[in-house]
């Protein structure tokens, strides 16, 4: 990591002024100081995590720790581009088009990815930690400005949350399931500025002249407005009522990737893992029941989700993981910064539709 000489304006160095200086123009030098000093916890490293990685860490955080158990394997080498894969001919056909990857297979994964995220930009300090999210104490999480998680269990979304909901921690969370991805915020009691276009006062029955053709052509003045969002916790809008006639109205405006995310949510706690295209008939079938049964659950009837919803929701689709990366990337750097208005609360992608919608789901309805 390269030493910071905050002898330039603002506090901001030469080298960080050239740098950032398409960010500074975009959102603001002190939105990009409160980006400096601020760290964050990425827990899960695969493709939708690496693609999170690089946004936070190109767009100038403090730090960045990379939080993994997992080792490397095959299924790494599809969407995870921070792992160097050495390539080798397969033995078995050495006249295949297909290469095998080798060199980073059984290394742990944040530790394996770190050499490549850190070169992204040296400015940033980048660690690695190969620990269990699931062996981490109340106190770890409260010494970040922000943690998202990726591939967890729905029990540890919602502890985690609760502990950074009651510390004033922003919290996100998100996956990518074949085609469909999804992430979620909880930025608790969250003030941030949002630049708007000043009224322009024009004089009473002036349309016309030279200074009603200056305004048009000149740019509009514009202000920074102080607003104010209240966010709940992923519990809260994992648990809402869906029985009555008012919930029966919000259902109709509800997308179905909430249901669908519940399913594939009550999935991954049984089968510690994700639906598999090596298991895929019984991950089907699997799927099926718990359409039934999860949605049944919610009060709600299953035919919120088609009876083929199953077969595109296999392995980490990099396309989707870009998309989805992308937007929570954004999310977390306009918490840190407080500039502009956030998601609140559910974003979910469809690489089927190639669409994305923004929903607040939790109390009240």
């Amino acid at each position: 990591m390269v030493e910071k000489d905050e002898s330039g304006p603002g506090g901001i160095s030469e080298e960080e002024a050239a740098q950032y200086d398409r960010q500074i123009r975009l959102w603001g030098l002190e939105a990009q100081k409160r980006l400096r000093a601020s760290r964050v916890l990425l827990v899960g490293l695969r493709g939708l995590g690496a693609e999170v990685a690089k946004n936070l860490i190109l767009a100038g955080v403090r730090g960045v720790t990379l939080l993994d158990h997992r080792q490397v394997s095959q299924d790494d080498c599809g969407s995870q581009f921070l792992i160097p894969f050495p390539l080798q001919v397969s033995q078995d056909d050495p006249c295949s088009q297909f290469l095998v990857p080798a060199g980073s297979l059984g290394r742990n994964v944040a530790e394996a990815s770190l050499g490549r995220a850190q070169s992204l930009n040296p400015m940033v300090e980048v660690r690695a930690d190969p620990e269990s999210v699931d062996c981490k104490p109340h106190d770890f999480f409260t010494q970040f400005d922000a943690v998202c998680l990726t591939c967890c269990s729905r029990e540890s979304m919602v502890r985690i949350n609760q502990i950074c909901h009651q510390s004033g921690v922003k919290f996100f969370t998100g996956d990518v399931f074949g085609y469909h991805g999804f992430m979620f915020a909880d930025l608790g009691h969250h003030e941030f500025v949002e630049e708007k276009p000043k009224v322009a006062k024009g004089s009473p029955g002036v349309e016309d002249g030279p200074e009603a053709k200056r305004a048009r052509l000149d740019p509009p003045e514009t202000t920074m407005v102080k607003k104010r969002l209240e966010f709940c916790s992923l519990r809260e809008a994992l648990a809402v009522e869906w029985r009555g006639e008012k919930a029966a109205a919000a259902l109709r405006r509800t997308a179905p990737d909430y249901f669908l995310l519940q399913v594939l949510l009550r999935f991954r706690s049984e089968q510690g893992r994700d639906p598999c295209p090596g298991s895929g008939s019984e991950d089907s079938e699997r799927l099926l029941r718990l359409r039934r049964e999860v949605l049944e659950a919610l009060g709600v009837g299953p035919q919120l989700l088609p009876e083929h919803f199953h077969s595109s929701c296999f392995s980490e689709m990099a396309p989707v993981c870009a998309v989805v990366g992308g937007v929570l990337g954004q999310e977390v750097v306009k918490a840190l910064s407080q500039r502009d208005p956030p998601h609140n609360n559910f974003f979910f992608f469809d690489g089927l539709k190639g669409s994305g919608v923004v929903e607040c789901l939790g109390p009240p309805l």
